[in-house]
C-alpha cells in the first residue's frame, strides 16, 4: 500500500508534531481539531516550531512555506475523505478517543488505515471502537515529535500483519526507530518513566527532598538532561495522572497508585508547562519551584 496522505485528530503538542514531521518528508498531511479557534492555534505553533528551525539553521525559509503548504487544516470530518492513514492524538482519555474513532469511521475510504497515538490505552479496546480493527494499531510518537527518535508500535490482538508492517516501513521513512512493544497498559515507554515520576512526586509529598533538590539530585546522580518533576511539567500533569490511572486499574498493582499531590495539582489546575504552573511556576523567564 503506497501511503500519501495522512490524517491527524487533534493540533496540539502531539498532533501538531506528527503533522510537521510527515509534512516535513514530502506526505501531504490533514490536521483536524474541535474548532476553528484550537485549529488556528495549532497551525500557528506548527509554524512557530518551523521558524525556530529556521534561525537555527535546520531549515531553509523556503523549506519551511513548502511544509507548511503541505498541511491542510479544518473542524470537519470530512478531511480526512482521501487519507490513506489518519493517527488520532487526541487528549489521553479513553472515552474521548473512543468517540472520536467511531465518528471517524463513517468518514473513511474502505482502504484507510487508523492508528492511535495513545501512551497507555489498549489498543485492542480502541479498534474495537472501529469498523476496521485489522487495520489499526498503536503508533506512540516520543514528545516533542520533531525531535524525539523513538516510536513504539503496537499490534491490538485482531491488528493484521500487513497492517503492522505498512506503519512500520512508514515510521522508517520518517527516519525514526520503531520498537515493537506488546498491548499491555502504558507499553514499554511509560510503563518504566511514569512510575519513576510518580515516585519523585512521592519523594516531594513525604518531604524527602524539595523540587529543586530532587531534580538535581537525578540531573546530577544519574545523568538525566531533565530531572523528572521538570519532566512531567513538561509531559503534562493531567497526561501524567491518566497514565497511572491506567496502570493502577490494568494492573492492580498498589506500586502504580498515584500521589495524593500529583492528584491535588491536577485538581488545582496545575498541569504544568501548558498551565504555567506545575512543579514549577512558569510565569517569568526562569522557572521557579513551587515547593
Amino acid at each position: 500500500m503506497n501511503i500519501q496522505n495522512i490524517g491527524v485528530i487533534g493540533s496540539g503538542q502531539m498532533g501538531g508534531g506528527i503533522a510537521q514531521v510527515f509534512a516535513a518528508k514530502g506526505f501531504h498531511v490533514s490536521v483536524l481539531d474541535i474548532n476553528d479557534e484550537a485549529v488556528a492555534k495549532g497551525k500557528i505553533q506548527v509554524e512557530k516550531n518551523l521558524a525556530r528551525d529556521v534561525e537555527r539553521g535546520r531549515l531553509t525559509a523556503e523549506g519551511l512555506k513548502e511544509t507548511m503548504a503541505r498541511i491542510s487544516w479544518s473542524s470537519e470530518y470530512s478531511i480526512f475523505s482521501g487519507s490513506d492513514l489518519v493517527i488520532e492524538a487526541a487528549t489521553e482519555d479513553e472515552d474521548i478517543k473512543k468517540s472520536i474513532l467511531r465518528e471517524l469511521c463513517s468518514v473513511l475510504p474502505d482502504h484507510t488505515l487508523i492508528a492511535s497515538n495513545t501512551s497507555s490505552i489498549s489498543i485492542t479496546r480502541l479498534a474495537a471502537q472501529t469498523d476496521r480493527p485489522g487495520k489499526f494499531c498503536g503508533m506512540h510518537f516520543m514528545n516533542p515529535v520533531p525531535r524525539m527518535q523513538l516510536v513504539e508500535l503496537i499490534r491490538g490482538i485482531a491488528t493484521d500483519e500487513t497492517t503492522y508492517q505498512i506503519v512500520r516501513e512508514l515510521t522508517d521513512k520518517l527516519n525514526k526507530t520503531a520498537v515493537n512493544a506488546e498491548d499491555f497498559p502504558a507499553f514499554i515507554v511509560n510503563r518504566i518513566l511514569l512510575p519513576m515520576i510518580n515516585e519523585a512526586v512521592y519523594t516531594l509529598y513525604e518531604g524527602v527532598g524539595s523540587v529543586s533538590a530532587i531534580d538535581t539530585a537525578m540531573k546530577l546522580g544519574t545523568n538525566h538532561p531533565m530531572g523528572p518533576l521538570e519532566l512531567a511539567d513538561f509531559i503534562g500533569l493531567d497526561t501524567c495522572l491518566a497514565v497511572m490511572h491506567v496502570l493502577h486499574e490494568g494492573l492492580a498493582d498498589t506500586k502504580y497508585r498515584p500521589c495524593p499531590l500529583l492528584v491535588k495539582y491536577v485538581e488545582a489546575g496545575w498541569l504544568g508547562r501548558k498551565t504555567k504552573r506545575g512543579f514549577y511556576d512558569y510565569s517569568t523567564n526562569e522557572p521557579v519551584p513551587t515547593r
